[in-house]
């Protein structure tokens, strides 16, 4: 029996997925639920500290919950530490 495209697709994102559920592709991940005018200072602050350049620091995703806060996840490359 023949795999369906859907069947290979599932696997190949598990095997990007750690054991707590995360991917593993070498991102750090930070994700903030805040009222909106701090959602924008928090993420401003965010990507002056980790500027695009040298982390590739971009918004991975965001949305607005019913109570009007926003909550979104920032994803950055890790530090040379």
């Amino acid at each position: 029996m023949g795999l369906r495209p859907r069947d290979i697709a599932s696997r190949m994102a598990a095997r990007r997925r750690n054991e707590a559920g995360r991917v593993r592709d070498g991102y750090v991940r930070d994700t903030f639920t805040l009222p909106r005018e701090e959602a924008r200072a928090k993420a401003r602050d965010y990507l002056s500290r980790y500027p695009k350049a040298g982390y590739m620091s971009a918004v991975e995703s965001w949305r607005e919950l019913p109570d009007g806060a926003i909550e979104f996840t920032m994803r950055r490359l890790p530090s040379a530490d």
